[in-house]
């Protein structure tokens, strides 16, 4: 049987989540989102905000297109960017998460 290519434009979104660290017994986890809060421009918001204690890592993937990676360094870049352009003061809880993704990155 042949297989049609969707008609819809773009196909599926990327999906974006953020690992936060509760520490203690909790430990690390995957946090519990509405689908419609796993865009990026939502995730980056929620970062921004304070909705995570302590972001460790930042997950993307696809399966409509088939893939998945790491997109914790540049989730950082534009967080401190974002900061920079709006004059906003850096939230305390992305601080090590911005500096363990630069560290990654001249090593």
């Amino acid at each position: 049987m042949r297989r049609s290519p969707s008609i819809v434009p773009g196909g599926e979104p990327s999906v974006y989540l953020v690992m936060d660290d509760l520490g203690g017994r909790l430990g690390r986890i995957w946090r519990e989102v509405k689908a419609e809060a796993t865009d990026y421009e939502t995730v980056i918001r929620d970062l921004l905000s304070g909705q995570y204690s302590n972001p460790v890592r930042v997950v993307s993937f696809n399966t409509s297109e088939g893939w998945s990676r790491d997109v914790s360094r540049e989730v950082a870049e534009d967080l401190q960017q974002r900061c920079t352009i709006e004059m906003r003061e850096f939230p305390d809880s992305l601080q090590e998460f911005v500096e363990s993704h630069q560290a990654r990155k001249t090593a």
